[in-house]
């Protein structure tokens, strides 16, 4: 079995990247991947954080290990997605912000603007971003620590816990800039 087949993947869209989503979905069964469709299932209004919600809430989860985001520009499902604890959302919009997005900053769910990129571009962006391994160089993996103990403080602080106090302090010895 190919790496590809076991990976499931979320996909959904509002009305502006129905066709882009239709037709990425499309790609990636034809490439041995899972595609679960969170929609929209039509090119009818809608708006894009119920979508991006859902989508990146599945991977948040692990009920899914990728997400793709698709709106006009990708910057609202971004935004929407990068508040779920544990998605790390990166808007591309070539190969090479694709490849880093994953290299560097292992992003899990990819946002694309249909209004942005072609098909043909929005394809190449997803196969860059589906290949490249997460590069698990030491200065990556210390600031995706300091991602993770920001959503930590951030939950905190909702649960009341936290008192408005907003220091990162050390993370591995070192001190976070702010």
């Amino acid at each position: 079995m190919s790496e590809s087949s076991k990976r499931r993947i979320a996909i959904g869209a509002d009305h502006a990247g129905y066709e882009l989503k239709k037709y990425i979905a499309k790609k990636l069964r034809e490439e041995g991947y899972e595609c679960v469709d969170y929609g929209t299932h039509s090119k009818e209004d809608c708006d894009y954080p119920d979508v991006s919600f859902n989508v990146a809430l599945s991977v948040s989860k692990g009920e899914c290990d990728f997400g793709i985001l698709i709106c006009g520009t990708g910057i609202g499902s971004s935004i929407v997605a990068n508040k779920v604890p544990g998605v790390r959302c990166s808007l591309c919009w070539n190969e090479y912000t694709a490849e880093m997005a994953r290299a560097h900053n292992d992003a899990n769910v990819l946002a694309l603007g249909a209004r942005v990129v072609g098909e043909e571009l929005a394809w190449n962006i997803v196969k860059a971003w589906l290949k490249t391994p997460f590069s698990n160089e030491e200065r990556h993996r210390r600031r995706l620590q300091k991602i993770k103990l920001i959503e930590r403080m951030q939950q905190t602080q909702l649960e009341g816990k936290l008192e408005g106090k907003g220091e990162l302090g050390a993370v591995e010895g070192e001190q976070f800039e702010h």
